[in-house]
């Protein structure tokens, strides 16, 4: 199962344009609905009014080698980390998602436009990453839906509680799950049953991939270019006309900057505990 190629079966049946335009159209579908969400909500206005204007209010200008470490950075941290994330199983399920989506993925689109038949014999290591993908996908998400998911873990919402802006996970979930699920089952040799499984694992990928406007698939393009604009406006000094923490709260200058500053928390205030990071907001 985990070394076979599962499209190569179904060459039998589909013909191989079928499948491969098919994978053509999940990637026009996903271009387009980034395109219809980027009008709609206008995130590309206001990323590029929201630069200008840090431009203008810069303190000081970025070179290019430090705007390059700065991209180095938000590509380790947020990008391939996840170190945004101050909860480390939320942290971790989401690395286990992301990379199992880009797994599955990548391995579907090379499967079916490379090695799309019996006679095309795909590399073991192709159809086990297609495999290990889906695995680490399901993992990944389905501790979060169960776990993780403020819905369930904080507000007391039951699992199965569905909403328009759960869309995403919820069609990933099952693309993963009736992959694997087709997969065992054309090893296995049931054929009525794995039609259906292969029925329903193609409905979830189009739903997947055609509701990207409405979903929340196309938050991925914009987050890392997000990222990397909050480290430059901090690093030019113009921080979105906020004010700059300051190390010393006793300081002459600062406190005639902030004479607001309440009197308890003294000239240099102590660490004052975990606060609301103490236990989990679960007393619903």
């Amino acid at each position: 199962m985990f070394t076979t190629n599962p499209f190569a079966e179904l060459s039998a049946f589909i013909p191989t344009a079928v499948m491969q335009g098919y994978v053509v159209l999940m990637v026009l579908l996903v271009a387009g609905g980034t395109i219809l969400d980027m009008v709609h909500k206008k995130n590309a206005k206001y990323f590029f009014e929201n630069a200008r204007k840090a431009r203008k209010d810069a303190k000081r200008t970025v070179s290019g080698g430090e705007k390059a470490s700065l991209a180095v950075q938000t590509l380790a941290k947020e990008v391939l980390t996840s170190g945004e994330f101050q909860n480390q199983q939320r942290r971790f399920s989401h690395l286990f998602t992301m990379y199992g989506f880009i797994l599955f993925i990548v391995a579907t689109a090379i499967l079916i436009l490379g090695y799309p038949t019996p006679a095309d014999q795909a590399p073991a290591i192709l159809p086990a990453l297609w495999h290990l993908g889906a695995l680490m996908l399901c993992f990944g998400g389905y501790w979060f839906w169960f776990f993780i998911r403020v819905d369930v873990s904080a507000e007391g919402h039951p699992w199965y509680r569905v909403m328009r802006a759960d869309i995403f996970i919820v069609s990933m979930l099952a693309m993963a799950t009736f992959a694997l699920i087709w997969s065992a089952l054309q090893a296995g040799g049931v054929s009525g049953w794995e039609t259906l499984a292969f029925v329903l694992f193609i409905a979830a990928t189009t739903v997947l991939f055609g509701t990207v406007y409405w979903s929340k698939f196309a938050h991925m393009f914009f987050k890392p270019a997000a990222a990397y604009q909050k480290r430059v406006i901090k690093a030019d000094g113009s921080r979105e006309n906020l004010p700059e923490i300051p190390d010393d709260l006793s300081a002459p200058d600062v406190k005639e900057r902030y004479p607001d500053i309440p009197e308890y928390m003294g000239d240099n205030p102590p660490y004052m505990g975990l606060g609301i990071n103490r236990e989990a907001p679960n007393h619903y």
